[in-house]
């Protein structure tokens, strides 16, 4: 049902999983200090050689918007062909956008912020999803969305601040759908970095709530 980019479930189309098909949750919750909207994809069995270079390259467009370093008062619309790219170069795309504003404990989808060509320009503070994917009608749905906060870049001329994006999203991506032959090292190490964080942040937690099975399953799928 994921093969729809927006499905509605109904009585009429409901259908039991199982572990040779992809599974794609998009989820969210409104907190006291903040919304989320976090989307991941995911194949318990074997997937296909496509369903694997698919999610790959949604990944790779994730990765390489989300490192993205901009001048300050650029619009969302000029650096939103970032996440298409990996996905352009063997003929796939998406059809709905790349990303959306998030209010603090507000709207999901919070205007003015985003990727299309009327959102204003992107600016430090401002909070968006990044939301790549790929949909195969009848067959499967792909899609990656992370929350990110748009922060002031460490450059190295450090003479005007530019802008990048530091992902708050703190869940693994799935390991099983991951071509690492696709990816590049900046990519990989961008991978890295982001493991190293979830571990260290929501590692503790785990651990502080006693949720063992849980904490050894983020051990698992943080691994280098």
């Amino acid at each position: 049902n994921a093969a729809l980019a927006h499905y509605s479930p109904s009585n009429g189309s409901s259908r039991k999983l199982s572990v040779d098909e992809m599974y794609l949750a998009d989820t969210g919750g409104q907190y006291l200090d903040g919304t989320t909207d976090i989307t991941r994809t995911v194949h318990w069995g074997v997937p296909t050689p496509l369903q694997k270079e698919a999610y790959t390259r949604v990944l790779m467009g994730s990765i390489d918007l989300s490192r993205l370093v901009f001048p300050p008062s650029t619009a969302g619309r000029n650096v939103e062909s970032f996440a298409r790219r990996a996905l352009w170069e063997v003929g796939l795309n998406y059809g709905h956008g790349t990303g959306h504003g998030i209010g603090n404990f507000l709207s999901v989808h919070e205007w003015p912020v985003g990727f299309q060509s009327n959102n204003v320009p992107l600016a430090a503070g401002m909070f968006t999803s990044i939301e790549p994917g790929y949909y195969q009608d009848g067959e499967f749905g792909i899609r990656i969305e992370d929350v990110a906060l748009v922060v002031e870049a460490q450059t190295k001329t450090g003479e005007k601040p530019f802008l990048t994006f530091e992902v708050v999203s703190l869940v693994p991506y799935d390991r099983n759908l991951i071509d690492l032959s696709l990816l590049s090292p900046e990519q990989i190490q961008y991978l890295n970095a982001y493991y190293e964080t979830i571990r260290a942040r929501v590692g503790p937690e785990l651990l502080r709530q006693q949720l063992d099975e849980e904490h050894k399953w983020l051990w698992r799928n943080t691994e280098p």
